[in-house]
């Protein structure tokens, strides 16, 4: 009977045994199928986005210097005007008379110093023979730096009536698109009347935004001079339309804030775009995109292979072996060939793409040759 149980006892043992063997064997069988892809280089201009508002570099308000009645308008509204166009003209008339009165003025003034030079001179050459007395030739003297006086006076009535007749010439300080006018031909305009239109130039212009403290010293932006040249570790401006499209020409820093906003930790920055076209308009909303003008090589890995989890994001690679590895990442950029990865993975990897809901660390897998194909 003991005999019987001990035998009993063996076989069991033995098969179970058998089954432990193929058991094991399974798994490599059995394996999920995925799909993997190897991890791809690319060059690549790294770039941060920001919000950002055109401004125009001149801006101008057109007021008239003096007081008359406006005569007329010489340009069209919302058109292109170049520097020294002119814009309005006042009536002129009463300018006209103030420069001949002036220089009426200064022609007597010119006789007056005239003859006090010649009773000088005569009186220089009475006085040694004591035929005129000291204090007459004193008033000689006295009268000839007088006359004097007077011209210098006249000359400089004279130049301020030729200044406040130019004024009845309103041009243009400087090329650009000029607005509405709010004066009409026949209206009394001064100094104190207001505005009359305003002017502001478009090309080139400039683009204003806003950076982090840690941006800006990340971009190497704290090295812009400000002073037109541009020393920002060969970064260069884009700009993005309202529409989606990227404008054509390319921009250049010219402008950084002597100091951060204590508000939002962001320092003003501004870069100079050319505009040829004017299609930038001063107010305008743009994306500003500010990337390095030369490319670097980056890992890419398609999209869908990234997972995340309390721990963050992560990519599931395959290891030597066939097996199924974690890595922890670094997320960057999305581009068209798939999003950018800083950290966690080199050139030499291969990302699992599909079939990762079948899987998990450290398990065995199966390449699916015909979902590759």
């Amino acid at each position: 009977m003991k005999k019987t149980i001990l035998a009993t006892a063996l076989i069991s043992s033995l098969f179970l045994a058998g089954c432990g063997e193929s058991s094991q064997g399974q798994p490599q069988s059995n394996a999920p199928l995925v799909v993997a892809e190897p991890v791809m280089a690319t060059s690549h201009q790294q770039s941060k986005s920001y919000i950002g508002r055109v401004e125009a570099v001149e801006d101008t308000n057109i007021t008239a210097q003096v007081s008359g009645y406006l005569k007329q308008r010489h340009f069209e509204e919302g058109q292109m005007v170049e520097a020294g166009q002119l814009l309005y003209t006042i009536e002129p008339s009463s300018f006209e008379a103030q420069l001949a009165a002036s220089k009426a003025s200064l022609a007597q003034a010119n006789a007056t110093l005239k003859k006090a030079q010649l009773d000088f001179n005569r009186g220089k050459n009475l006085l040694p023979k004591g035929s005129i007395s000291q204090s007459e030739f004193d008033h000689l003297t006295a009268s000839l730096l007088g006359a004097e006086a007077q011209v210098e006076s006249a000359k400089a009535q004279l130049s301020l009536a030729e200044v406040n007749l130019s004024f009845t010439q309103i041009r243009a300080p400087f090329s650009g698109r000029i607005s509405s006018s709010l004066v009409s031909t026949g209206d009394l305009v001064s100094p104190q009347s207001g505005i009359l239109t305003t002017l502001v130039s478009l090309d080139p212009v400039h683009t204003s935004f806003s950076v982090s403290e840690r941006e800006r010293l990340e971009m190497g932006m704290d090295k812009v001079k400000g002073d037109g040249s541009d020393e920002s570790a060969g970064v260069e401006v884009k700009l993005v339309l309202e529409n989606g499209q990227s404008f054509e020409h390319l921009g250049e820093l010219d402008y950084l804030s002597n100091r951060i906003d204590l508000n939002t930790g962001t320092i003003a920055m501004r870069a100079m775009v050319p505009n040829p076209d004017h299609r930038l308009l001063p107010g305008q909303h743009v994306r500003v995109e500010l990337r390095e003008k030369n490319k670097t090589e980056v890992l890419v890995v398609p999209r869908r292979s990234v997972q995340t989890d309390l721990e963050g994001n992560f990519v599931m690679l395959v290891s030597e072996g066939n097996i199924a590895e974690r890595r922890n990442v670094e997320l960057g950029r999305q581009l068209d060939e798939g999003i950018i990865v800083s950290s966690g993975i080199s050139s030499n990897d291969v990302v699992i793409t599909q079939g990762l809901q079948r899987i998990r660390n450290g398990v065995p897998v199966r390449f699916d040759t015909q979902a590759q194909q």
